[in-house]
């Protein structure tokens, strides 16, 4: 295996997977590549997940974590500096069936030489004790595999169950929904004392053998090129939010001087789309024009708050704020389930 290594040079989870990106279109298809890279707090979303299904909006936003669609399908992973994630880049035939365990062997040999005895469980894991602290995902095209996984070694595990708890409001959405189950950190299994990087080092070391680990070398143009795919892509809202299939929503909220109100619309390419207003509230102006003005907004705290600066809400719903409207519209944490 002709197989070289791409040194991280970002934790920027934008960055990190626009090089994935770079590397599995641009280098030489005659190679083969590995990385091992952290990305700082994420939540990277499968590439057919409806984001909005999959994230707790107010703890993504109070804790200023980082929102990145992938190119892959699968679930929805949390990322954080505890955690190390490793790509595979590859012709095809080295994983002609999608054979997602291939690709996991190095980690699991690698942590049998600290007697610690990792399996394959179910279709993407790898687990410990029942466990799961790795999941795996792949993407092809062109003759070529992207295979990468996560390795949680001591992540904030309740970062994990806080950013990924999707709320209680009632979202039907369409897109492949993550399934949630229980999961562990390496480092308890592991020698005291040993780091992410001392671990991260024997791994890379398992996957050339033991033998000498030739280098990408990295131009200015290669990473101005990397940004460039970033910025255009990783970075931007239509990617990351825009791009989740369509779905339904239903929200209602009992607002102290206003009454119930009951809010439902469509979610078309992550804006707001066919939103009708219910509820025992009192209104001077109606609310056709409230509901027109709203209809084809994103589904984005900072352009609800823009376009509805100058608008008059209390004349078209009596007792609601504006503040009120948007966070009626936006997943809320402590919402109460509904069922129809």
């Amino acid at each position: 295996m002709r197989m070289r290594y791409v040194p991280p040079c970002s934790n920027d989870p934008s960055f990190n997977l626009a090089m994935e990106q770079y590397v599995f279109d641009r280098l030489d298809p005659e190679q083969d590549y590995v990385m091992l890279w952290q990305n700082d707090r994420s939540v990277i979303i499968g590439r057919h997940q409806n984001t909005f299904a999959e994230i707790n909006e107010p703890v993504i936003r109070e804790r200023e974590i980082q929102v990145v669609r992938r190119l892959s399908s699968g679930g929805a992973v949390y990322h954080d500096l505890g955690n190390l994630n490793f790509t595979f880049v590859v012709r095809q035939e080295q994983g002609e069936q999608m054979d997602l365990r291939l690709f996991c062997q190095p980690v699991i040999r690698t942590l049998r030489a600290f007697a610690v005895e990792a399996e394959l469980s179910g279709r993407n894991d790898i687990t410990v004790d029942g466990k799961k602290f790795s999941r795996n995902a792949q993407y092809r095209r062109n003759g070529r595999v992207m295979h990468h996984g996560t390795i949680l070694f001591d992540s904030d595990l309740t970062a994990v169950a806080d950013a990924l708890r999707v709320s209680n409001s009632k979202l039907q959405a369409k897109g492949v929904k993550s399934v949630r189950s229980r999961v562990t950190n390496l480092k308890p299994y592991l020698p005291d004392g040993l780091t992410l990087e001392d671990f991260s080092q024997r791994l890379l070391e398992e996957i050339f053998s033991g033998g000498d680990i030739p280098q990408v070398a990295w131009s200015e143009r290669d990473r101005s090129e990397i940004r460039r795919l970033r910025n255009s892509r990783y970075r931007s809202w239509e990617w990351n939010y825009g791009s989740s299939p369509s779905g339904s929503l239903v929200r209602r909220a009992r607002i102290e001087g206003c009454g119930c109100v009951e809010a439902r619309f469509e979610i078309q390419r992550g804006r707001i789309d066919g939103l009708h207003l219910y509820g025992d509230f009192f209104s001077l102006d109606g609310t056709e024009r409230l509901v027109e003005r709203l209809n084809g907004l994103r589904l984005d705290r900072e352009e609800l708050t823009a376009k509805l600066a100058e608008v008059p809400v209390e004349r078209h719903i009596v007792g609601l704020s504006q503040q009120a409207l948007i966070e009626l519209l936006l997943p809320q944490e402590n919402e109460t389930a509904m069922r129809e």
